[in-house]
């Protein structure tokens, strides 16, 4: 993992927030894919905080959900430690 933090506002749209729910902070990682010589941020798995990361620790890509209504799921990747399981 190349850095992380926390993201604590609402994003605009085309995001999907419900105003009328509360807002829960979530944790952004940066890893950096040597090979490709690129960083890829995203969001970490639900549950993960900024407190259970570091800065070199390894992660692992797995799927995650952005968001679901009564039609369509909208699926995304999210980053998790590999120590941890979800």
């Amino acid at each position: 993992m190349w850095s992380y933090t926390d993201g604590r506002y609402r994003p605009p749209a085309p995001y999907v927030s419900d105003p009328e729910l509360p807002w829960h902070p979530y944790t952004l990682i940066a890893v950096e894919l040597a090979a490709e010589r690129m960083v890829v941020l995203g969001q970490a798995v639900p549950g993960v905080s900024v407190g259970d990361l570091e800065v070199g620790m390894e992660v692992e890509v797995v799927p995650g959900v952005l968001h679901e209504d009564d039609e369509t799921t909208w699926t995304t990747w999210h980053w998790r430690p590999v120590e941890v399981s979800a």
